[in-house]
C-alpha cells in the first residue's frame, strides 16, 4: 500500500506533518479529514525527488501497456467483470506505476465509476485513443470488440515503430563505436608510435603526418570537440520546446534519404490505423482529429491534420485539405475521399494501414540488410586507414635494415 507525506493543519491551528498509509492519495485526504486535519500538501513518497519537485508524471513502458491491452480484452471477452479483470491484472503487473494507477482505478470502479472515467484521471498513461475507445464500448454496449480494437491498435502500433526504432538505431550505434575506436586510436596508440618513429629518424610518409595532424589536434582541442558533439543535442531539444522548431526538426527527418521514406510511411500507417480505430469508435470527427494530431507525432502531418478539421468545421470534404499536400501520397488521399462517400473509412483507412505496416516491415527489413556490410567496411576502413597510417613507416624502417 502507498505511503503518502502531508503537512496538514488541525482543528487548534498547529501545523503537522506526517506519513500515511492508503490506497490512493483521495482516500488519505478523506482519512485526514475524517480525523479533523486540514490538508496544506501531499506528496507520494514512491516517487522520486526529481518527480516530486519538477511535476514530473511516471509513465508505463509501451511494452507492459500492450500487455495490458491484450489481458484486458481477453478477460473481458471470457466473461470477467471489469473490477476482477482489474484486480487480476494489477496483481500479476510488473509495472509499479501501472499497479499503482490499477488499484486507484479498481478503487472508482468500486465506487461506481465507469471505466473511461476511471482511465480519464490518468492521462500521462491512458491516451485519449484508449479512453475515447473504452468510451465508445461504454455507450454502445460493444466494450469487447472496443478492446479488441485497442489492444489490435497498439500491438500494431508498437511493432511497426519498433521495426523503424531497429532500422535507425543501427547505423547510429555502430557509428558511435566507430567515433570511440578512432578515438581511442589517435589519442593514445598513434602518438606512442609517432613518438618512436621520430626517436629513430625515420621520414614519415603524408598518410602518416596527416593522421598525426589530427591525433595532435583531438589531443590540444578534446573539450571543443566534446562541445561540438553536445551541441546539436541541446540544440534539438531547444527546438523540440516550441512548435516552429518541432516542424523544421520533423521535416527534416521526412527529407533524409531513405530514412526520411521510412519515417514517411510510418507516418502515414499510424494516420491510417489510428483514424480507422477511432472511426469504428463513433468518435465525432472534430474530436477524432484533434486526438490524431495528439497522437501522430509529427508536426508536419499534424499542421495537414489542423487544416482537414479547421476546412470540416467550415463545411469542407474532409479529403480536400490533403489533395494538394505532399505529405499525403495519393492512395491516402484517394481512399480518404472514397470512404467519406462510401461511409466505410474505418475499412479502407485499415486497409492503407495493413500496406504501409507491411511496406515498413518490408523496408526496414532492406535496410538492415544493406546497411549492415556498409557499416562494416565503414568502420573497417576507417581503423585500416589509421592502422596503414602507423605500419607504412615501420615497413619503411624494416626495409632499411
Amino acid at each position: 500500500m502507498p505511503t503518502f507525506r502531508y503537512r496538514a493543519v488541525s482543528e487548534s491551528g498547529r501545523t503537522v506533518r506526517g506519513n500515511i498509509n492508503a490506497a490512493s492519495m483521495n482516500i488519505a485526504m478523506k482519512e485526514l479529514k475524517d480525523n479533523g486535519y486540514y490538508v496544506l500538501k501531499m506528496n507520494d513518497t514512491s516517487q522520486s525527488v526529481w518527480m516530486k519537485d519538477l511535476g514530473f508524471k511516471p509513465t508505463v513502458n509501451i511494452d507492459d501497456f500492450v500487455v495490458f491491452c491484450r489481458q484486458l480484452a481477453t478477460l473481458y471477452k471470457s466473461g470477467i467483470n471489469l473490477v476482477e479483470a482489474m484486480e487480476v491484472l494489477r496483481q500479476q503487473s510488473e509495472s509499479k506505476v501501472l499497479k499503482a494507477v490499477l488499484k486507484e482505478i479498481v478503487d472508482d470502479l468500486v465506487q461506481g465509476s465507469q471505466l473511461s472515467a476511471a482511465c480519464s484521471r490518468h492521462p500521462h498513461i491512458f491516451s485519449q485513443l484508449f479512453t475515447n475507445m473504452v468510451r465508445a464500448g461504454e455507450i454502445s454496449g460493444n466494450m469487447d470488440e472496443m478492446l479488441e480494437r485497442s489492444a489490435s491498435f497498439f500491438e500494431k502500433d508498437r511493432y511497426t515503430k519498433s521495426k523503424v526504432k531497429s532500422a535507425l538505431i543501427y547505423p547510429v550505434v555502430v557509428g558511435i563505436i566507430t567515433i570511440i575506436v578512432v578515438a581511442a586510436l589517435l589519442i593514445f596508440v598513434v602518438p606512442r608510435f609517432v613518438d618512436n618513429f621520430k626517436q629513430l629518424k625515420v621520414e614519415l610518409p603524408l598518410p602518416t603526418i596527416i593522421v598525426m595532424g589530427v591525433s595532435n589536434w583531438i589531443v590540444d582541442h578534446w573539450f571543443l570537440l566534446l562541445v561540438l558533439c553536445i551541441i546539436p543535442v541541446f540544440l534539438t531539444r531547444w527546438m523540440r520546446t516550441f512548435e516552429r522548431g518541432r516542424y523544421i526538426l520533423d521535416y527534416m527527418m521526412l527529407k533524409l534519404p531513405v530514412f526520411g521514406m521510412l519515417i514517411h510511411k510510418q507516418s502515414m500507417a499510424r494516420f491510417c490505423r489510428t483514424f480507422s480505430t477511432l472511426y469504428a469508435a463513433a468518435v465525432p470527427m472534430l474530436q477524432m482529429l484533434h486526438i490524431i494530431g495528439l497522437i501522430i507525432g509529427n508536426e508536419v502531418v499534424i499542421k495537414v491534420i489542423k487544416e482537414s478539421r479547421e476546412g470540416l468545421s467550415q463545411g469542407r470534404p474532409l479529403a480536400e485539405p490533403y489533395k494538394d499536400n505532399w505529405v499525403f501520397p495519393p492512395m491516402v488521399v484517394q481512399m480518404l475521399a472514397l470512404g467519406e462517400q462510401t461511409g466505410a473509412l474505418d475499412v479502407t483507412l485499415q486497409k492503407v494501414a495493413d500496406f504501409y505496416e507491411q511496406d515498413v516491415d518490408m523496408m526496414t527489413d532492406r535496410i538492415k540488410s544493406l546497411i549492415e556490410p556498409l557499416m562494416i567496411v565503414f568502420l573497417a576502413g576507417t581503423i585500416g586507414i589509421i592502422v596503414l597510417a602507423v605500419m607504412s613507416p615501420m615497413f619503411k624502417l624494416y626495409s632499411s635494415f
